[in-house]
């Protein structure tokens, strides 16, 4: 299936997802997405790539290109992009340190990889990124936190 394909399908299913809801809060940031039974080992899955601004710089096209995340996430990682005023619960906010305190890099490779039951995130891998790419998207996503 060629990229274009695959990326339109992670398009529909977010507008299938999304069919008649229309913004709401984001979901406690403190509660784990992943499933009781899997968290542990996600928890203990480590991002191969350190935070450089090489990495970060890599997470950021790719966030802003083919991984299509500022569509719901924001340019900004505030959960206010276009498509993500149609979701209920709205897009995670990556600029909530609180957020980022409370998860692991692998909770975060868990959701991209698998979605997000009762959310409008869907699997982006392999349908849009590769899983090397999902790491660098981590640190960039890790970098729209400034302190707290």
């Amino acid at each position: 299936m060629g990229y274009l394909s695959r990326l339109l399908g992670v398009g529909a299913a977010l507008v299938l997802l999304s069919a008649s809801v229309v913004g709401a809060e984001e979901r406690d940031p403190t509660k784990p997405r992943v499933p009781p039974d899997q968290l542990a080992d996600a928890k203990a899955k480590k991002n191969p790539f350190e935070p450089t601004a090489d990495s970060i710089a890599k997470g950021k096209a790719l966030y802003e290109g083919k991984g299509t995340c500022f569509n719901c996430h924001g340019k900004t990682g505030k959960g206010d992009g276009p498509a993500g005023a149609m979701l209920n619960p709205s897009p995670r906010d990556f600029t909530n340190c609180k957020f980022h305190k409370k998860r692991k890099d692998g909770e975060l490779f868990w959701v991209i990889k698998n979605g997000s039951p009762g959310t409008g995130m869907v699997s982006l891998i392999p349908a849009a990124i590769t899983e090397e790419e999902a790491w660098h998207i981590i640190n960039y996503e890790r970098s729209f936190c400034k302190g707290e």
